[in-house]
Protein backbone atom coordinates (compact mmCIF):
# COMPACT_ATOMS: atom_id res chain seq x y z
CA UNK A 1 0.00 0.00 0.00
CA UNK A 2 2.85 2.37 0.53
CA UNK A 3 4.48 2.02 -2.53
CA UNK A 4 0.97 3.09 -4.15
CA UNK A 5 0.54 6.11 -1.90
CA UNK A 6 4.37 7.32 -2.90
CA UNK A 7 3.37 6.60 -6.80
CA UNK A 8 0.45 8.27 -6.34
CA UNK A 9 1.71 11.17 -4.25
CA UNK A 10 4.86 11.79 -7.19
CA UNK A 11 2.45 11.78 -9.64
CA UNK A 12 0.27 14.55 -8.35
CA UNK A 13 3.63 16.25 -8.22
CA UNK A 14 4.88 15.98 -11.28
CA UNK A 15 1.12 16.86 -13.02
CA UNK A 16 1.31 20.25 -10.93
CA UNK A 17 4.65 20.97 -12.20
CA UNK A 18 4.03 20.63 -15.71
CA UNK A 19 0.40 22.01 -14.92
CA UNK A 20 1.16 24.90 -12.72
CA UNK A 21 4.01 25.44 -15.26
CA UNK A 22 2.60 25.46 -18.39
CA UNK A 23 -0.62 27.82 -16.96
CA UNK A 24 1.60 30.42 -15.93
CA UNK A 25 3.03 30.17 -19.05
CA UNK A 26 -0.24 30.71 -20.73
CA UNK A 27 -1.21 33.15 -18.58
CA UNK A 28 1.44 35.56 -18.22
CA UNK A 29 1.70 35.63 -22.04
CA UNK A 30 -2.09 35.88 -22.72
CA UNK A 31 -2.50 38.64 -19.93
CA UNK A 32 1.36 40.31 -21.57
CA UNK A 33 -0.21 40.15 -25.04
CA UNK A 34 -2.72 43.00 -23.83
CA UNK A 35 -0.37 45.72 -23.20
CA UNK A 36 -2.24 46.48 -20.16
CA UNK A 37 -0.38 47.43 -17.17
CA UNK A 38 -3.25 46.52 -15.02
CA UNK A 39 -4.12 43.26 -16.38
CA UNK A 40 -0.42 41.96 -16.68
CA UNK A 41 -0.49 43.56 -12.94
CA UNK A 42 -3.45 41.46 -12.05
CA UNK A 43 -2.15 37.77 -13.43
CA UNK A 44 1.24 38.38 -12.37
CA UNK A 45 0.06 38.72 -8.82
CA UNK A 46 -2.01 35.31 -9.26
CA UNK A 47 0.87 33.55 -11.10
CA UNK A 48 3.33 34.71 -7.78
CA UNK A 49 1.09 33.60 -5.96
CA UNK A 50 0.23 30.02 -7.64
CA UNK A 51 4.05 29.56 -7.83
CA UNK A 52 4.37 29.68 -4.31
CA UNK A 53 1.13 27.92 -3.24
CA UNK A 54 1.59 24.83 -5.77
CA UNK A 55 4.89 25.39 -7.69
CA UNK A 56 7.14 25.07 -4.70
CA UNK A 57 5.12 22.71 -2.46
CA UNK A 58 5.72 20.32 -5.81
CA UNK A 59 9.34 21.11 -6.03
CA UNK A 60 9.61 20.32 -2.14
CA UNK A 61 7.43 17.22 -2.47
CA UNK A 62 8.82 15.57 -6.00
CA UNK A 63 12.80 14.34 -4.67
CA UNK A 64 11.22 13.43 -1.33
CA UNK A 65 8.45 11.10 -2.99
CA UNK A 66 11.01 10.23 -6.03
CA UNK A 67 13.69 9.05 -3.27
CA UNK A 68 10.81 7.00 -1.15
CA UNK A 69 9.31 5.78 -4.25
CA UNK A 70 13.06 4.45 -5.86
CA UNK A 71 13.35 2.66 -2.52
CA UNK A 72 10.51 1.42 -1.72
CA UNK A 73 10.81 -0.24 -5.68
CA UNK A 74 14.32 -1.15 -5.13
CA UNK A 75 16.37 1.01 -7.71
CA UNK A 76 19.25 2.08 -6.67
CA UNK A 77 19.44 6.23 -6.96
CA UNK A 78 22.45 5.38 -8.88
CA UNK A 79 20.66 3.97 -11.95
CA UNK A 80 20.99 6.19 -15.29
CA UNK A 81 17.38 7.45 -15.42
CA UNK A 82 17.37 8.25 -12.15
CA UNK A 83 20.82 10.20 -12.04
CA UNK A 84 19.97 12.07 -15.36
CA UNK A 85 16.27 12.46 -13.80
CA UNK A 86 17.96 14.42 -11.13
CA UNK A 87 20.31 16.46 -13.20
CA UNK A 88 17.50 17.90 -15.41
CA UNK A 89 15.49 18.67 -12.06
CA UNK A 90 18.34 20.21 -11.08
CA UNK A 91 18.40 21.99 -14.31
CA UNK A 92 14.47 22.95 -14.23
CA UNK A 93 15.71 24.54 -10.56
CA UNK A 94 18.42 26.65 -12.28
CA UNK A 95 15.46 28.01 -14.53
CA UNK A 96 12.47 28.78 -12.28
CA UNK A 97 14.18 30.19 -9.73
CA UNK A 98 15.31 33.03 -11.76
CA UNK A 99 11.82 33.03 -12.84
CA UNK A 100 9.83 33.44 -10.02
CA UNK A 101 12.19 36.36 -9.16
CA UNK A 102 11.19 38.17 -12.39
CA UNK A 103 7.83 37.24 -12.23
CA UNK A 104 7.83 39.51 -8.83
CA UNK A 105 9.65 41.97 -10.52
CA UNK A 106 7.27 42.56 -13.72
CA UNK A 107 4.44 42.22 -11.15
CA UNK A 108 5.37 45.30 -9.23
CA UNK A 109 7.12 46.92 -12.50
CA UNK A 110 3.41 46.75 -13.98
CA UNK A 111 2.00 47.60 -10.91
CA UNK A 112 3.66 50.92 -10.52
CA UNK A 113 2.75 51.29 -14.46
CA UNK A 114 -1.04 50.58 -13.76
CA UNK A 115 -0.79 52.85 -10.93
CA UNK A 116 0.58 55.88 -12.56
CA UNK A 117 -1.47 55.18 -15.88
CA UNK A 118 0.97 54.42 -18.26
CA UNK A 119 1.79 51.47 -20.34
CA UNK A 120 4.37 48.72 -19.09
CA UNK A 121 8.34 49.70 -18.69
CA UNK A 122 10.63 49.25 -20.85
CA UNK A 123 12.30 47.01 -17.92
CA UNK A 124 9.05 45.26 -18.04
CA UNK A 125 9.13 44.08 -21.31
CA UNK A 126 13.06 43.40 -21.25
CA UNK A 127 12.51 40.78 -17.79
CA UNK A 128 9.52 39.11 -20.40
CA UNK A 129 11.49 38.26 -22.84
CA UNK A 130 14.03 36.96 -20.79
CA UNK A 131 10.83 35.34 -18.38
CA UNK A 132 9.86 33.59 -21.97
CA UNK A 133 13.50 32.64 -22.55
CA UNK A 134 13.74 30.92 -19.36
CA UNK A 135 10.44 29.03 -19.92
CA UNK A 136 11.96 26.34 -22.94
CA UNK A 137 14.82 24.47 -21.19
CA UNK A 138 12.66 24.35 -17.55
CA UNK A 139 9.67 23.08 -19.51
CA UNK A 140 11.51 20.74 -21.77
CA UNK A 141 13.37 19.37 -18.82
CA UNK A 142 10.20 18.62 -16.99
CA UNK A 143 9.32 16.81 -20.10
CA UNK A 144 12.35 14.90 -20.25
CA UNK A 145 11.75 13.94 -16.70
CA UNK A 146 8.23 12.48 -17.59
CA UNK A 147 9.33 10.54 -20.32
CA UNK A 148 12.49 9.02 -18.10
CA UNK A 149 9.95 8.38 -15.55
CA UNK A 150 7.78 6.42 -18.02
CA UNK A 151 10.51 4.22 -19.83
CA UNK A 152 13.44 4.24 -17.45
CA UNK A 153 15.51 3.58 -20.22
CA UNK A 154 18.34 0.75 -18.60
CA UNK A 155 21.53 2.83 -19.20
CA UNK A 156 24.92 3.68 -17.33
CA UNK A 157 26.26 7.14 -16.81
CA UNK A 158 29.46 6.49 -14.92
Amino acid sequence: MLYFVLKYLHLIGAAVLLGTGAGIAFFMLLAHRTGSAATIAAVARIVVIADFLFTATAVIAQPITGAALAWQSGYSLREGWIVLSILLYVVTGLFWLPVVWMQMRMRDLAAEAATAGIPPPKRYNQLFRLWFAFGFPAFASVAAIYWLMITRPAFELF
